[in-house]
């Protein structure tokens, strides 16, 4: 089961959260030569966007914070794209919801820094 993400507000606990769900996640998930490449790809993408977020963060300039927010939504990006692929593969069950609950959080976390990107780019 995935974690439940409580406090909304926080962006590095709940990037953090959900690259651990992820992970917890994709342990689960059966390995075959279809699977373990969606798998790596997927946890690559995933666990960047809370990376580049905390690097975004510590920018040292705006230049460089909006670059590495830019680079946390490109990830969300992805990250749908092979939880996407991953939940083709999967039998329906509790895996397949789990895969389902991530995306819905990768899509958010996708929109909110799509938002703050959009708001960067315009200061």
């Amino acid at each position: 089961m995935i974690k439940l993400y409580n406090n909304n507000y926080d962006l590095e606990e709940r990037t953090a959260l959900f690259s651990e769900s992820l992970i917890e996640f994709y342990k689960r998930c059966p390995k075959n030569a279809i699977t373990i490449p969606l798998i790596d790809q997927g946890l690559r993408a995933g666990t960047s966007i809370g990376a580049n977020y905390c690097e975004a963060n510590g920018a040292s300039s705006r230049k460089d914070f909006k670059n590495k927010i830019f680079i946390c939504k490109k990830e969300g990006k992805e990250t749908l794209y092979w939880l996407r692929l991953i939940g083709k593969v999967l039998d329906e069950g509790e895996l397949k919801k789990d895969c389902r609950g991530l995306w819905k959080e990768a899509k958010e976390l996708t929109l909110i820094f799509s938002k703050i990107a959009y708001s960067t780019k315009n200061v």
